[in-house]
């Protein structure tokens, strides 16, 4: 007698959600969507090492301010707000774009985090990382 073999991780996953009137995900759609997340991710953890970098470099040079004019100053602390903006948003999409990934490992990626309805597979196509379905998402934006 031989043993089955060790289930697949594809094989052992859950079907992901859908509306009603939208046919189910194919392996093409999951992989197409998988590879944009996993594209993202590697594009924000650069921009993020980068800006980490200038906004470091920003602070070493800021403790060198004797002599500086207050335009200078006024220069070095708006670019440095400006890195580290850009770091924080960086570090937002990077932590929303390995959720996404997450949820499409476990299954629950599809579903609407707020009502438990299936979001569409049209709006996870043009935004992988979103987590609410339209109807919340204009509730949540009305606020």
């Amino acid at each position: 007698m031989t043993k089955p073999a060790p289930a697949t991780k594809a094989a052992s996953s859950k079907k992901l959600a859908v509306k009603t009137d939208e046919k189910p995900w194919t392996k093409t759609e999951v992989d197409e969507v998988r590879n944009e997340l996993h594209a993202d991710r590697d594009r924000l953890r650069s921009e993020l090492n980068m800006a980490e970098h200038d906004l470091h470099d920003l602070m070493r040079d800021a403790g060198d301010g004797a002599g500086n004019d207050q335009a200078d100053v006024g220069s070095t602390t708006f670019e440095r707000d400006h890195e580290m903006s850009l770091a924080n948003n960086a570090r937002e999409m990077l932590a929303q774009t390995e959720r996404a990934l997450g949820r499409i490992e476990d299954g629950s990626y599809g579903v609407c985090e707020q009502c438990g309805e299936p979001i569409g597979k049209m709006r996870l196509m043009a935004f992988p990382r979103a987590t609410l379905c339209l109807s919340c998402k204009q509730r949540e934006e009305r606020r």
